[in-house]
């Protein structure tokens, strides 16, 4: 076993205003992915609080996680009717007034890594990875990827890539705890391994740094998903060598298996993420069933909007400002039932920026989206 504590470094206090510097026309015309016909099905995930801390050295045998249930089995990155994985990977969560608790089990016959700089691009490895949302508005979310040598890369990114965020590596997670535990043996060719776990151990206090409303009561639902990178490789003179493609010559593509279907090949689309909700019970005390906040659905009906915007945006230069533009009425009655009212869908365009709103009666709230992605709800 293998167990890492991060209290080296001092946690950088990270301060962000409202408004961020919203992104260029050539940054909004760069996004060529299609994404108006994408399924909205993300995974739902109740997480309960642990009763007693939670000893992070990577054995998931431990009683603490006895009651507590597995995710689903990790799919393709761009969904279920892809192949499924090679490899069995699922996961865990808990929660306590001091950490969010992650246990992972993959199954893996040959377990390697090779990178041991921390910050480096743990993704050239295989690893696993997590992503976190808290306000669920696609801004300020955080990353950290491990290699099972326990190798971490924890960043933070102020907004998606495809909106012109980047990622601030010198955001460090202090009290960040790792535990790895391999079922065989690391970088040897000649046996043939089960696989191996983690457990992630992520203080609140750095969680909380860019977050609105505080630690998690009952009922509160962050955005989290899981990724799994995976190499295919070969055994070269007693080493792990990545296959290439025989025609190219160039390394085959990594293997991406997630918890929530991403709809394609990016992590970075937070709106495509599962939904995690918070309960006070531990586990094993009772069924805490998940709470489908109707919220949601006119956040998603923003977010196809959004990216009908930019479609339109590439095809005539400019932002729509009219909502008979993107086809508004036929969209909100694909996504709800014909006894919902519709809601009013306000569209202010500035040069090369735009703010939507739509206003929900039945909600006593709007609904905001911007072209850098970002959404919100307010109260009427």
């Amino acid at each position: 076993m293998k167990v890492i504590e991060f209290t080296t470094l001092t946690t950088i206090s990270i301060f962000f205003s409202f408004i961020f510097s919203l992104p260029t026309s050539e940054t909004v015309s760069a996004q060529t992915q299609q994404t108006d016909n994408r399924e909205f099905s993300p995974r739902t995930y109740v997480v309960h609080k642990a009763d007693q801390p939670v000893i992070i050295d990577g054995n998931l045998d431990k009683e603490i996680w006895q009651d507590v249930e597995w995710t689903e089995l990790f799919v393709d990155i761009q969904g279920e009717h892809m192949p499924a994985p090679r490899f069995e990977t699922r996961a865990k969560m808990l929660w306590d007034d001091n950490y969010f608790y992650f246990a992972a089990e993959m199954e893996e016959p040959h377990v390697w890594a090779t990178k041991t700089e921390r910050d480096a691009v743990i993704f050239m490895d295989n690893n696993f990875e997590i992503f976190i949302d808290p306000n669920g508005d696609t801004h300020n979310y955080y990353e950290l990827e491990v290699n099972a040598k326990g190798t971490f890369w924890d960043l933070m990114l102020t907004m998606p890539y495809r909106n012109g965020g980047f990622p601030i590596d010198a955001w460090d997670i202090k009290g960040l705890k790792i535990g790895i535990d391999i079922q065989g043996t690391l970088n040897d060719p000649s046996d043939i391994d089960e696989g191996w776990t983690v457990e992630i151990a992520i203080p609140w206090e750095v969680l909380l740094e860019a977050t609105r409303g505080g630690m998690p009561q009952e009922g509160t639902q962050w955005r989290v998903n899981f990724s799994r990178v995976e190499w295919q490789t070969k055994i070269v003179d007693g080493e792990y060598i990545k296959k290439t493609d025989p025609e190219t010559g160039e390394e085959l593509p990594e293997d991406n298996w997630v918890w929530s279907p991403q709809g394609l090949i990016n992590m970075h689309y937070p709106e495509m993420w599962g939904y995690v909700q918070f309960s006070e019970n531990p586990a094993g005390t009772g069924e805490v069933e998940f709470e489908w906040n109707p919220a949601e659905d006119y956040k998603w009906l923003l977010r196809k909007l959004y990216y009908r915007q930019t479609e339109f945006r590439n095809v005539h230069g400019h932002f729509a400002s009219q909502p008979e533009k993107l086809n508004y009425n036929s969209l909100f009655y694909s996504l709800f039932d014909d006894d919902t009212a519709k809601p009013e869908l306000t569209i202010k365009v500035l040069d090369n920026n735009y703010i939507m709103r739509l206003s929900v009666d039945e909600l006593n709230s709007n609904f905001y989206i911007r072209n850098d992605s970002k959404v919100w709800e307010t109260a009427k």
